[in-house]
Order: structure tokens, then C-alpha cells, then sequence
């Protein structure tokens, strides 16, 4: 599970070849969510408020890359790249 960004105590991974709809896994502390790239909500899981705020922060500024990284995923020899954390 590729490690894409982390910031403020919040890691996003992403599992290559994973199940529609595009999404995420975020980590906050030993909160785990599956967050959908498009809308933000979240599919799985738990985050707290505070964390999901900021995660919904940095998947509108980055909704593009992710996007890129999910049909990326998709392959057969995937390469996901690193995206900048939330400053």
C-alpha cells in the first residue's frame, strides 16, 4: 500500500488494482477511512471531524493527482507518485 502524502499526524495510502470508486485509505492515530476522491465523503470507516476536514482540505487541492494515481493504479506495473502534504 504506497504511502502518497502525510501531513498534521494524517497518512494517504492507496492499494493499486483496489475496488471502485476511487478513493483513498487515510490514517489518523488508530482511525482508518476509506474517503471517496470525488466527493470526500467517507465509504469506510471512521475520522475524526478535524481530520477529515483537513483530508476534504487536501483532496480539493489535489483532486487532479489522485485521479492520475488511481487510473495509475489500475495497471498492470503501476507507479504512483508522491503528492505534496497539506501546508
Amino acid at each position: 500500500m504506497p504511502e502518497l502524502s502525510r501531513f498534521y499526524g494524517i497518512v494517504i495510502y492507496m492499494f493499486v488494482k483496489d475496488h471502485p470508486p476511487p478513493h483513498c485509505h487515510v490514517k489518523y492515530g488508530e482511525h482508518i477511512g476509506l474517503v471517496n476522491i470525488r466527493t470526500g465523503a467517507v465509504l469506510e470507516g471512521y475520522l475524526p471531524r478535524r481530520a477529515l476536514r483537513l483530508v476534504q482540505d487536501w483532496l480539493e487541492l489535489h483532486q487532479a493527482e489522485l485521479l492520475k494515481n488511481w487510473e495509475e493504479g489500475q495497471k498492470d506495473m503501476p507507479n504512483l507518485s508522491k503528492i505534496e502534504a497539506l501546508q
